[in-house]
């Protein structure tokens, strides 16, 4: 796959460990699988939809995946997501951007500039 960007969505508590360390190590579902879970963009629906349905403070990454050691594999539907053995170095990280919660709960990519397609 040949994506230049890919997304993580994580806990604003997760990711502010991650910035004082440089590293980040992944949430406890990563930790647990052996593995950090990223997203495309066309996929981020789903997963915001599926993984934090009813949490707030979370934090949209946007990650440069040129460079990294990607393993692209089926979940969801059959569909190849990126996945990361391994530690994510920060020098990675293009942007952070808070995901915003509205009244009905719905999440909202709004500080990532992407045009995301709800599943």
């Amino acid at each position: 796959m040949s994506e230049k960007f890919i997304y993580k969505i994580c806990k604003r508590s997760e990711w502010a460990e991650a910035e004082k360390t440089g590293v980040y190590k992944g949430s406890s579902v990563d930790i647990k699988d052996g593995f950090i879970h990223f997203s495309t963009a066309e996929q981020l629906a789903g997963t915001v939809a599926k993984h934090f349905k009813g949490q707030s403070d979370l934090v949209l990454v946007e990650v440069m995946a040129e460079g990294l050691d990607l393993v692209w594999e089926a979940s969801r539907g059959g569909n190849l997501f990126p996945h990361l053995y391994g530690d994510l170095s920060l020098q990675f990280i293009k942007r952070v951007s808070q995901i915003n919660t509205d009244s009905q709960g719905q999440h909202h990519f709004d500080g990532a500039n992407l045009e995301v397609i709800e599943d």
